[in-house]
């Protein structure tokens, strides 16, 4: 730029003593989302056919503060892919700290759930592990369908709980209401697993899960796999989604004694470790708050590749923008309610659990949030001339291209690994991209307009555990 100066009229020279003067409030102002770049300066710079290029000059600041986030992106996910490549290595099995078939509780939280709620009972009526030591409790939550009907029929222990607020409606708040009274029963039970009544188990998954107890784990998310996974586009995209999450995330986290994530469903939890307080969630997505609760805790949650439930997802994209919007308001709750205890436990116990735990949290909206920011920032600069259009288009690529195309690579990995077929999934796997642009634009969506809405899926196919298993 020749030499010229900035609208502030600091120097790369001054800098180091302009922030240490002015660090608390810079970082104040940053810190509440306050801070404001400084104008760009405009000067003219001669071409070698004579001509003059306008270009636009940030103040010294506000170029190291891009420069700070495109580091902290970078970092963010050099970590991310060093953490995954550790699914990769296959380590020997934990060894048992006791022999026993434990006793647990089934518990299906459903509301009007009479298409599915049979198939679900019946796939766990044929697990391989001992009848009697299972109990299937079905939570008929404000039905006004047959459900009650058809669960008592095929077997399940029903019990039917009526509300009338809506904010209470949710599946969080019914599993607090059936664990508190069997709390109080003092129940006969060493843990219990949860499922959503749209699901159909594996055989082996209270084996599994049994021989995870007997490792010593309190808390473990199983295999949730995909029962519809090529309905449509939509369906394709969650299983995607999913695959690349239970490799990457869950199981890379559990070689390195991270912890996993609960997941909704097809999850187990030791009976003792909720008993002082019950199942204490709030939030919209209760499997992740309880996960970061137990993070915070120092406690990590478990994960058994070969304890599968099948999952059926929504076909139709009104539903899934729906669904998935619920999740990220979750999110936003649990960002604002836990990022500052997360923070504190980083500080006072120092793992790398914690840090994590922290990461996944800062992940997510603050993530987005930055990225958005950093585009902007961008497209600012090449409108006063601080950039060249290739300079544009190349650092644009460089967010574009691993958001949107190279999960397609990352899908054609997993499915290969994971064993799952890729010519059904090609539609899907070309359609990936605007699976994941959609949810960018629920996730911009939902920072303004967090409509907390509950909309059921339809369940348009009778689909039985013979049919995948």
């Amino acid at each position: 730029n020749k030499g010229a100066s900035w609208v502030d009229g600091i120097t790369v020279e001054e800098i180091a003593d302009y922030i240490k003067e002015n660090k608390e409030r810079i970082t104040n102002q940053i810190r509440n989302r306050k801070y404001k770049p400084q104008p760009v300066r405009r000067v003219q710079i001669p071409k070698e056919n004579g001509k003059k290029r306008n270009l636009g000059i940030p103040t010294v600041m506000d170029r190291i503060i891009q420069q700070a986030m495109v580091w902290i992106l970078t970092i963010y996910w050099v970590y991310q892919l060093i953490v995954s490549l550790c699914s990769l290595v296959k380590l020997k099995d934990k060894p048992l700290v006791e022999e026993k078939d434990h006793k647990f509780m089934a518990i299906l939280p459903a509301h009007n759930e009479e298409n599915v709620i049979g198939n679900l009972i019946e796939s766990l009526k044929k697990q391989d592990y001992p009848a009697n030591l299972i109990d299937i409790y079905v939570i008929a939550d404000n039905c006004t369908d047959n459900t009650v009907k058809i669960a008592k029929e095929a077997g399940a222990i029903v019990l039917e709980r009526k509300e009338d607020d809506p904010k209470k409606r949710t599946k969080g708040a019914a599993l607090q209401w059936f664990l508190k009274q069997k709390i109080e029963e003092n129940a006969d039970y060493d843990a219990f697993c949860v499922f959503d009544a749209d699901n159909i188990v594996d055989k082996g998954f209270f084996t599994a899960m049994n021989k995870k107890l007997c490792q010593g784990e309190e808390v473990v998310q199983g295999y949730r796999d995909i029962k519809n996974p090529t309905d449509s586009w939509v369906s394709a995209g969650y299983a995607i989604f999913y695959w690349t999450m239970h490799r990457f995330y869950h199981l890379a986290r559990y070689n390195l004694g991270l912890s996993a994530l609960l997941n909704g469903t097809g999850f187990m939890v030791k009976f003792d470790i909720i008993k002082p307080t019950g199942w204490n969630t709030d939030t919209l997505t209760e499997d992740i708050e309880f996960s970061l609760k137990r993070i915070i805790q120092g406690k990590r949650v478990g994960w058994a590749t070969d304890a599968i439930v099948y999952d059926e997802q929504p076909v139709g994209f009104k539903q899934s923008w729906s669904q998935r919007s619920r999740w990220t308001i979750g999110h936003i709750q649990c960002l604002q309610e836990y990022t500052k205890p997360l923070a504190g436990a980083v500080k006072k116990n120092k793992t790398l659990m914690n840090f994590d735990g922290l990461l996944y949290m800062m992940g997510s909206i603050p993530m987005f949030i930055m990225t958005i920011v950093l585009l902007l920032i961008n497209f600012v600069m090449f409108i006063f001339g601080g950039m060249t259009p290739m300079d544009l288009l190349i650092n644009c690529l460089r967010y574009i291209l691993p958001t949107f195309f190279l999960p397609i690579f990352v899908g054609i990995v997993i499915m290969i690994i994971e064993r799952k077929p890729i010519r059904p999934m090609l539609k899907g796997l070309a359609l990936y991209p605007l699976f994941l642009g959609s949810w960018l634009l629920i996730n911009f969506k939902c920072l303004f307009v967090r409509d907390t809405k509950w909309e059921k899926i339809d369940h348009v196919r009778d689909i039985k555990i013979k049919d995948v298993a």
